[in-house]
């Protein structure tokens, strides 16, 4: 559902005296018990938050409001793949440096913070992160005569060449089960850890001039030609039942995925999924938001200052706890309440150390063009649902590049 413009919607004085403040969030920032906190502590407001389960029509109403030059929210989160888009509005954002409270130097991971500046200007204060680590199923691994244990994975793990030639073993033995879910959820992991994407940081495609894409490409492709892939589009229905049939062994896994792979795979498969540090080629990042606060906000200041409270490593590790949104937070990486904590469906591994370990391996975040979010999951995904739906590689390369001009248009 869309978000709705009220008469309140960009903040004012509520009709009991107190500053009523706006936040337009989507599907699980772990807000609610710290909104009501936060009124708690500062009796002069009121805050409404207004909650779409998805994140694409929540910027959709975002964008749209932009344009209108109206109604949007006091506070409005931003998903990294739509972050570029604000970016080239930064003129209709606030700068975060000079309305917000000072916050500590280093308060997030330097390029968690780098990835929401424009032109020395902070546009968005880091909310959660995606680190990318390996989910797969002990069980499935052991029937092919794989190792198992978190430790004893790494070595299959540890490139993405050492991935799909376990993939190549995987497939000789396990009787119709996938190495793997989907080629587009491999491939965008993948992609996410190049420093170049599908843009360059003049906005310019380079799609056809950026060997790594084609390289990545090339490698997924292949490895669905030889049986690897379940052939299922994420998110689709068939994925969802796809964890809990154990159509595939292994998944792409960034810290939130943990949350999705219990859901679907289901009480009766707790302690057969794991979960192991070692990620193809070192580390990278996949996914995490921004609060921003649009200067059509009435009361900018005092929507910063919840903001930069919401993105404080205190808060941060609240929301942790209520909705496991892996924190983005220097401090809050440290702390014991993330570190000493365990998931129980993953055969109580530390997932919060794990994950921690995993986001310092990231150095750099990828500069996510302006249609970026658009080619990622209209071009190159549908692209390789084509493939592995029987089109041959080359042609549905072709068509991913003529595609991808027309959008990046």
């Amino acid at each position: 559902m869309l978000l709705t413009a009220t008469a309140c919607s960009s903040g004012g004085a509520a009709q009991d005296g107190k500053t009523e403040l706006t936040i337009a969030t989507f599907n699980e920032f772990g807000y609610e018990e710290l909104l009501k906190e936060y009124e708690a502590a500062h009796s002069d407001v009121k805050i409404t938050q207004r909650k779409t389960g998805q994140g694409e029509p929540h910027h959709k109403n975002l964008f749209t409001k932009l344009g209108a030059g109206s109604g949007l929210a006091d506070i409005e989160a931003v998903e990294e793949g739509f972050l570029s888009q604000v970016l080239s509005k930064a003129g209709q954002f606030n700068d975060l440096k000079e309305i917000g409270p000072q916050v500590e130097e280093g308060r997030w991971l330097k390029w968690k913070y780098d990835s929401a500046t424009k032109d020395g200007k902070l546009i968005g204060y880091g909310t959660d992160i995606g680190p990318l680590a390996m989910c797969y199923r002990k069980d499935l691994l052991e029937k092919a005569g794989l190792p198992s244990s978190p430790d004893a994975v790494k070595s299959l793990f540890a490139t993405w060449d050492s991935y799909f030639a376990a993939g190549d073993q995987f497939i000789a033995k396990s009787g119709g089960v996938a190495w793997f879910d989907s080629a587009a959820q491999v491939f965008n992991a993948m992609h996410n850890q190049h420093e170049v994407g599908y843009f360059d940081k003049s906005d310019k495609l380079v799609v056809e001039t950026n060997p790594a894409i084609k390289a990545d490409w090339t490698a997924v492709t292949g490895a669905v030609a030889k049986g690897q892939s379940a052939k299922l589009a994420a998110w689709s229905n068939e994925w969802n039942t796809g964890f809990k049939n154990g159509a595939f062994a292994t998944k792409t896994c960034p810290s939130w995925m943990l949350g999705v792979i219990e859901k679907q795979a289901g009480p009766e498969n707790a302690g057969k999924w794991a979960v192991t540090e070692a990620f193809p080629n070192g580390g990278g990042n996949w996914g995490g938001s921004f609060l921003t606060v649009p200067k059509q906000s009435k009361n900018a200041k005092k929507a910063a200052e919840l903001a930069a409270w919401l993105t404080a490593p205190e808060q941060q590790i609240k929301a942790f706890k209520s909705k496991g949104t892996f924190p983005s937070q220097v401090k809050a990486l440290t702390d014991p309440a993330l570190l000493d904590s365990s998931n129980a469906y993953f055969g109580d591994i530390k997932a919060g150390a794990l994950f921690a370990a995993q986001a310092q391996k990231v150095t750099a975040a990828q500069y996510k063009g302006p249609t970026d979010g658009q080619l990622q999951d209209t071009v190159f995904s549908a692209a390789l649902l084509s493939v592995e739906q029987g089109k041959g590689a080359d042609d549905a390369w072709k068509t991913a590049l003529s595609e991808a001009q027309k959008v990046a248009k």
